[in-house]
């Protein structure tokens, strides 16, 4: 047992998430698939293989890949991006009217598998020819998960993934191939894809002027102390006026009290001010 903890604890030391006792039989069981398809017979041999195996790095990246869960799909929570949409990227332009270089940056964190990057992508690529027209577009996905980053290069999904996606979206932007469903190349032209971890201080470092972040059910994966570092990487990265989206059922009550709340018809969005 106290193998097990000191495992989870380690993942923790290394990703910011954090599993409490009571998931024990869920990060049990990942831990010991990952120790089968080694051939590693017991957990502190497993522990380390972590922390001295010349492998380390990938290993982690392996566990990662089995301890969250990828759950997503296209549009998913449309209030959000009808929010996107109609509110929040007419404020952003008209903010930018001005500028000399008009540029546009979006960071999915934690995108998974690419829906809800391609979801944004669909919805700018609608703009670009009238609005947004002569901007220089960036939309970012990033993911700790080697393993979805690769599904989401290739832009390929099932009908699961595509179940709520409205109809002139899909019909403009997908096109079935051999009983999958596969993202038009026209939207990878914004769409760039990375991998990186958001516990590490350094690399976040490097996630500046972003406009939008999305990071939605990525937050129940940490503790309150990894939350509030992340959420507050999330605004360093922003510019000033810039707007976090966050899961449904999520909330920075407690974690962070330096963004503004704002609502829009079934949900909410966060933006980044002067002062509150």
């Amino acid at each position: 047992m106290n193998d097990i903890l000191e495992l989870r604890d380690l993942v923790y030391q290394e990703t910011g998430m954090y599993f409490p006792d009571e998931k024990r039989y869920y990060f049990e069981s990942r831990f010991l698939r990952r120790m089968d398809a080694l051939g590693i017979p017991s957990f502190s041999e497993y522990i380390q293989y972590l922390k001295n195996g010349k492998c380390r790095i990938d290993e982690f990246h392996n566990l990662m890949n089995e301890l969250t869960i990828n759950e997503t799909s296209f549009f998913r929570n449309k209030p959000q991006f009808s929010a996107l949409k109609k509110m929040v990227l007419p404020e952003i332009i008209k903010a930018k009217s001005n500028n000399a270089v008009k540029n546009l940056k979006i960071w999915s964190a934690g995108c998974s598998s690419g829906e809800e990057v391609y979801s944004i992508a669909m919805v700018i690529d609608e703009l670009s020819s009238d609005i947004l027209a002569g901007w220089d577009i960036e939309v970012r996905g990033t993911d700790i998960s080697k393993r979805v980053l690769e599904i989401a290069k290739k832009g390929i999904y099932s009908d699961y993934s595509v179940r709520n996606m409205p109809e002139d979206y899909k019909s403009k932007y997908i096109e079935a191939v051999d009983g999958y469903f596969k993202v038009k190349d026209c939207l990878k032209r914004f769409v760039k894809f990375s991998h990186l971890n958001l516990n590490d201080d350094m690399a976040m470092l490097f996630m500046k002027g972003y406009d939008i972040v999305f990071c939605k059910n990525v937050l129940i994966y940490f503790d309150l102390e990894s939350k509030k570092r992340v959420i507050q990487h999330f605004f360093n990265s922003l510019v000033l006026g810039g707007h976090l989206f966050i899961g449904f059922s999520e909330s920075l009550f407690g974690i962070n009290d330096r963004f503004k709340l704002i609502h829009f018809p079934g949900g909410i969005v966060y933006c980044k001010v002067a002062h509150i």
